[in-house]
């Protein structure tokens, strides 16, 4: 006689499968709709936002890459004119420099040519990018980004930029290290966004 062994955590051949809970009918149906319409839409919004910060972080990457090419002081730009002679742009004059080759950029200037030029200075990309250069600056790493501030205290906060970018003190290494830092600050606000989205799961 031959005997069969079989193991401890084997499993019956004819175990059935878990039923499906099925669907509600009803209001109860309709809520339970509802709700999935909402957190689908609540996911869609996640992956824009994770896709903007991980722009952003590409944006600061490239504005430092500026600043290292060329870093200066009491304008946004400097830039090679029509007759080849080098000449500054401060904020005001910063569509002169559009379609010129630049040479340097102050800390703002190195994000608005980083985001495309002076065209876009007033695109979300580059108000958010300097949403993030000011939270490096004047918050601790890790805190929460405030984003969307009101227009005068955005305002205020591109002329606090602007004058640390000017102190007599500064260095181009020092403006990189800023933008440097806040690539960090994106990618925080990214994974603090993937947590809550699995705690929300």
């Amino acid at each position: 006689m031959t005997l069969e062994l079989r193991a401890p955590h084997d499993v019956a051949t004819d175990a059935s499968p878990a039923p499906a809970r099925p669907d509600r009918r009803g209001l109860r149906g309709v809520l339970d709709r509802v709700a999935e319409r909402r957190a689908a839409r609540r996911a869609r919004r996640v992956d824009d936002r994770l896709r903007e910060l991980d722009e952003l972080v590409h944006l600061l990457s490239d504005a430092r890459a500026v600043v290292e090419r060329g870093w200066i002081q009491h304008a946004w730009f400097a830039y090679v004119d029509e007759h080849g002679r080098e000449r500054t742009a401060t904020s005001a004059a910063a569509v002169d420099v559009q379609g010129r080759p630049l040479v340097g950029a102050c800390l703002v200037g190195a994000v608005v040519s980083a985001a495309g030029g002076p065209h876009a200075v007033h695109g979300p990309r580059v108000q958010q990018a300097l949403d993030v250069v000011w939270h490096a600056l004047a918050r601790d790493e890790g805190e929460p980004v405030l984003w969307c501030p009101a227009p005068d205290i955005r305002m205020g906060r591109v002329r606090d930029l602007t004058s640390w970018n000017d102190a007599g003190s500064r260095t181009a290494p020092e403006v990189g290290a800023l933008l440097l830092t806040a690539e960090r600050v994106a990618v925080h606000e990214s994974a603090r966004l993937q947590e809550l989205r699995v705690a929300r799961a």
